[in-house]
């Protein structure tokens, strides 16, 4: 919910024509400030952001754009990559090398969980190892994803802002 309650009331009157309007208005002034348009694209400034205000936490980077399953880099040069679950119960996929399917791709895997308005619930951090025993094929993206199972992420080292 946004903050202030008149502005939810006034969304609700809105058409439906009046309110994808004002969501491509409002994309394009994300856009405009920089500011993450998607939830994946939110959950790794979520994380980034997280690491580098929270102490005993490596200071991370945003990967240069394009670099193939790494979303940051740590100041000793540690990939992560870095993953929402939203609403689904299940990561983004994590597609292997082609020319060697086994390649380590990374060094930690960050799993952000978000909840409906798109705020930090917590951050899951698996290492490789880990990563390689929890992972699952998605036969029809022909890549790799992790589950959003209480039990699968309770394996990982959790990060949960404090407000």
């Amino acid at each position: 919910m946004l903050a202030d309650p008149d502005v939810n009331d006034k969304l609700e009157t809105l058409s439906d024509q009046q309110l994808v309007r004002l969501r491509a208005r409002i994309h394009r002034e994300m856009k405009r400030r920089k500011l993450p348009v998607t939830v994946g694209s939110v959950a790794e400034r979520l994380a980034i952001d997280y690491f580098n205000t929270s102490r005993g936490c490596p200071n991370l980077q945003e990967a240069p754009p394009g670099t193939s399953n790494v979303d940051a880099l740590s100041r000793k040069g540690e990939r992560y990559s870095i993953k929402a679950i939203q609403q689904g119960r299940k990561t983004g996929t994590i597609y292997p090398d082609r020319d060697d399917p086994g390649k380590q791709l990374f060094e930690y895997l960050l799993v952000v969980r978000m909840d409906e308005d798109w705020g930090l619930q917590a951050i899951y951090e698996l290492d490789w190892a880990l990563f390689v025993k929890l992972r699952s094929w998605d036969i029809r993206m022909n890549a790799w994803y992790v589950g959003g199972s209480a039990r699968t992420l309770a394996q990982a080292r959790v990060y949960t802002p404090s407000d």
